[in-house]
């Protein structure tokens, strides 16, 4: 089966370098950096369901172009002399369909407007790292509420209805 989620394309570098703790990690350890993104973004695919890509720029690198899965986010590095931006354009024709949006973070205006030609949407630096943080929030809220839910007493008396309840009630009283 053809997986239809919505897909979201991540400039890997471009939201490193936006984002104030990524970018000071980046500094002294740009591997660090890089796993702490993609752990952001699987919690965010858990979550959201949005099927995520995130794309690092190897243009200078020699003999890369590899992808692979981490989390269950897809990594891709792109080939040698091809920019991320241009893997994104690529991607975004491939993954395109009816059934399905593209998102593309990225606070590249060029990129931005090349991608608003091809039908997907965007979102910046700034915007993904808000919606990141109230996914954050959203999930905390959850996973304490589910907490809140086991940790309750799960009687049958809570599942019956006032009419079955005062029933039995009789009958105990008879």
């Amino acid at each position: 089966m053809k997986d239809t989620r919505d897909v979201l394309l991540v400039d890997g570098y471009n939201m490193i370098g936006a984002w104030k703790e990524l970018s000071a990690l980046a500094r002294t350890d740009l591997q660090d950096a890089r796993d702490k993104l993609l752990v952001r973004l699987a919690d965010y695919q858990g979550f959201s369901g949005t099927r995520v890509i995130v794309i690092f720029d190897a243009y200078r690198v020699p003999g890369l172009g590899k992808s692979f899965t981490e989390s269950k986010v897809q990594v891709h590095f792109t080939k040698e002399k091809e920019t991320a931006d241009e893997c994104i354009e690529r991607l975004v024709g491939e993954l395109s369909s009816r059934r399905r949006q593209i998102y593309v973070a990225t606070s590249d205006m060029v990129e931005q407007h090349v991608i608003f030609g091809q039908g997907a949407l965007r979102l910046s630096a700034r915007e993904l790292y808000i919606e990141l943080e109230q996914n954050d929030k959203e999930l905390g809220r959850k996973i304490k509420e589910d907490y809140q839910k086991k940790s309750t007493k799960n009687t049958i008396d809570s599942k019956l209805s006032p009419e079955v309840r005062s029933m039995f009630e009789k009958w105990r009283r008879d």
